[in-house]
């Protein structure tokens, strides 16, 4: 059996023909921080299902329910908006990142929270890291952009006084 073909999209371009953003800008970018965003998803999921199961008042554990799937639809839709290449979803996935070790730390690594909380918090850091890394790669390899492309292709020294 043969593989469908490829659309090739050039670097710096979305699917769809608009630019995308520095963070996302590469395809092994993308890859690393759509998979990161989905371990987000899961670990808010599953800290969702302890809540369910440790929790004996139903008010405050439909507010942590709630939360927790919000937090899981967000990191998805940004995941998705990574691999797709949509500018908005480095910034999302910046803040998810920022926001995951605090949120982690706030229930205090206690019972059976622990190993979730700091696998976020530790996920969180890491795609934080992740993201500024990655934010200073723009174009291709091998390309000039700016300044020194027009210093050395004349346009600015043929200029008239």
């Amino acid at each position: 059996m043969r593989a469908p073909p490829r659309s090739a999209v050039p670097p710096g371009a979305a699917a769809d023909g608009r630019p995308v953003s520095a963070a996302v800008g590469s395809r092994v970018d993308r890859r690393l921080i759509a998979p990161l965003l989905i371990a987000a998803a899961v670990l808010d999921l599953t800290r969702c299902s302890l809540v369910l199961v440790t929790f004996r008042h139903p008010g405050p554990a439909a507010g942590l329910v709630a939360a927790g799937i919000g937090a899981a639809a967000l990191s998805l839709t940004a995941a998705l908006g990574c691999r797709a290449g949509h500018r908005w979803a480095a910034w999302a996935a910046l803040l998810i990142g920022a926001a995951s070790a605090p949120q982690a730390s706030a229930s205090g690594f206690h019972g059976p929270y622990t190993i979730p909380d700091a696998a976020t918090a530790a996920l969180g850091i890491l795609l934080t890291v992740t993201i500024l890394t990655t934010a200073g790669r723009t174009g291709t390899p091998g390309t000039r952009d700016g300044l020194p492309a027009l210093l050395e292709n004349g346009a600015l020294s043929s200029r008239p006084r």
